[in-house]
């Protein structure tokens, strides 16, 4: 920096006095302090041939202050991009290569995020959060390797108003502070951790993470359609999971994600809760499946089932299949009897899911696993 203002005075002072002494303004900016009070000084003394003069100018003066201008500026350019050249050490990002502590901050902030805001839905931003996540990465493709947690391409319209991501700016929005926090995270490692976070903070299973996804453009968006459709039967189940390379019993584990949060009128159009804790993740959403009585609900929305004995529960009919289909119905009376079961089967399958598509160079061996604010 000191040689290229050196650079820049050297040739100032070497331009043609015309050049230096055009007018008051332009040298107050361009020459030293001293110059710049004695032409002022000088100016109401000035006499008619003089102030000639300053008016034509040096035409030959002036090309050479201009040059030597352009020569200066350049070479600050230079030393802006390369001020080693000059001796000077180069400036790096505060973190280069974070590491398990760093995004242990990161966890920890919307650990915080989620304690204090609380005035959402149910008490709590988790469950829409982990939807966030799950909807980020189930719409990979594994024949084409296309779609995934691999970009955050929700962040643009065409995918962002897909009928199935509907409510999802909340989550988004929720986490644009943390992301503004620590500035070095990607939002799509941002949006998996965000989901580990949220399971985690909502007593579930601990799920191994590691970093390593880019943010994409507009252009990676992928077609409408990728998730599932809530109103469709086994068929489709196995359809979309099977896309993305998950069997029977990933499906139903991962199904289990119903026990959190609830459907909203204004969103999916369906309505209500599939438990009485939708903030807290248990085996609940099994037990219910089997040991309620459901009956189609009467209103004007789209068809689902309400319990019988309190009204105050739903269910898709989506979920209605892992008791109607024999191979998901011996899930999910495994994951009823036993909640150690299902928090193994999910955490796999969940693990799975946010890192389908992604080019990790971070070996499986070396997930991470952080601690809940309860550890």
């Amino acid at each position: 920096m000191a040689s290229a203002s050196r650079s820049f005075t050297r040739a100032l002072r070497t331009a043609a006095p015309t050049f230096r002494t055009t007018s008051t303004r332009s040298a107050r900016f361009v020459a030293p302090q001293q110059a710049f009070r004695q032409q002022h000084q000088r100016r109401g003394y000035a006499s008619e041939e003089s102030a000639k003069d300053k008016y034509e100018g040096n035409p030959n003066g002036m090309l050479y202050g201009a040059g030597a201008l352009a020569a200066a500026a350049a070479g600050y350019g230079i030393y802006l991009m390369n001020p080693e050249l000059f001796g000077q050490s180069k400036k790096t990002p505060a973190i280069i290569s974070p590491k398990f502590e760093d995004y242990q901050n990161v966890y920890n902030a919307i650990a915080k995020r989620l304690e204090e805001h609380d005035d959402y839905d149910d008490g709590s931003y988790g469950p829409v959060v982990l939807r966030l996540a799950w909807h980020a990465s189930g719409t990979y493709d594994k024949e084409t390797g296309t779609g995934g947690s691999n970009g955050a391409t929700m962040r643009f319209a065409p995918e962002g108003d897909h009928g199935a991501n509907a409510g999802l700016k909340a989550a988004r929005d929720f986490l644009q502070p943390v992301k503004e926090q620590f500035p070095w995270i990607t939002y799509s490692d941002l949006w998996i951790l965000a989901g580990v976070a949220a399971i985690q903070e909502m007593q579930g299973p601990k799920i191994p993470y590691r970093p390593g996804r880019a943010d994409r453009d507009v252009s990676f968006c992928t077609p409408d359609g990728r998730l599932p459709d809530a109103s469709q039967g086994a068929s489709h189940i196995r359809a979309i999971f099977g896309r993305m390379g998950f069997g029977d019993k990933e499906m139903v584990a991962l199904s289990g994600a119903h026990a959190l949060g609830r459907c909203h009128t204004d969103r999916s159009g369906f309505d209500g809760p599939w438990t009485f804790s939708p903030t807290t993740l248990t085996n609940d959403y099994y037990k219910l499946l089997l040991e309620e009585k459901w009956s189609w609900k009467k209103w004007n929305g789209p068809k689902q089932f309400e319990d019988v004995k309190t009204k105050s529960l739903m269910m898709l009919p989506t979920d209605m299949e892992l008791i109607k289909d024999k191979s998901f119905r011996s899930y999910t009376e495994k994951y009823a009897r036993d909640n150690d079961a299902f928090f193994k089967d999910f955490s796999e399958a969940v693990t799975t899911l946010f890192e389908l598509g992604v080019p990790f160079t971070q070996s499986e061996d070396q997930r991470w696993v952080f601690k809940s604010s309860f550890d």
